[in-house]
């Protein structure tokens, strides 16, 4: 089992790398089109700016092959990860997203809350996700973030409250993403990693 984590210059990359090796998950940094072909799993991590984030994977040559890959293996976005498979992002601009599920990336606009939205959730299921697996009802991810996705009820697997409804979860076929950082969010974070794991085994 091999998963490719995706280099493309966005951060965070190595925090995912090591939270794989703690969990003795075989996992690679790489940018090269043939290594996310040949890996059993795909995870797309990043944090920063949506459409500078789509310009250096399209640098890279890297967007056909994920949107080919993803499809066909498990696949997780993670922060700025999970924004890009949406359908467009408004960050600055409107910028095309990878199109895997459905729905926009906007500002948030929590009332009285300030932005960006750091810090410790709680999770709240909205429905059955094998990323969830073994997890309770009462657990808590770190976020770093100013915008969320909106997407389809049935796209959401779990949210969570800052002064609305914010997508924390998401899933459609063999794609997943995490609005949240599993690589710094614990053991929950830790377990939901290992059952990313699990759907490739």
């Amino acid at each position: 089992m091999m998963i490719a984590i995706v280099d493309y210059g966005a951060g965070n990359i190595f925090s995912v790398k090591n939270a794989m090796d703690y969990l003795g998950l075989p996992a690679e940094l790489t940018f090269k089109a043939d290594d996310i072909r040949n890996a059993d799993g795909i995870i797309l991590p990043g944090v920063g700016a949506f459409p500078w984030a789509i310009n250096m994977l399209t640098k890279s040559g890297l967007v056909e092959v994920i949107k080919e890959e993803a499809v066909k293996k498990p696949f997780l976005g993670i922060c700025l990860g999970m924004q890009l498979i949406f359908s467009k992002g408004y960050e600055f601009e409107e910028t095309d997203g990878l199109g895997l599920i459905d729905g926009q990336v906007r500002l948030m606009t929590p009332e009285g809350l300030s932005i960006p939205h750091i810090g410790w959730n709680k999770l709240e299921k909205n429905r059955e996700c094998a990323l969830l697996n073994g997890l309770g009802d009462d657990e808590y991810v770190y976020f770093v973030h100013s915008y969320a996705a909106e997407c389809a009820d049935e796209d959401v697997a779990a949210y969570c409250e800052y002064g609305s409804r914010v997508t924390a979860l998401v899933n459609r076929g063999t794609v997943y993403g995490a609005q949240f950082h599993p690589e710094k969010s614990g053991k929950t974070g830790l377990k939901i990693l290992s059952n990313f794991a699990e759907l490739i085994k």
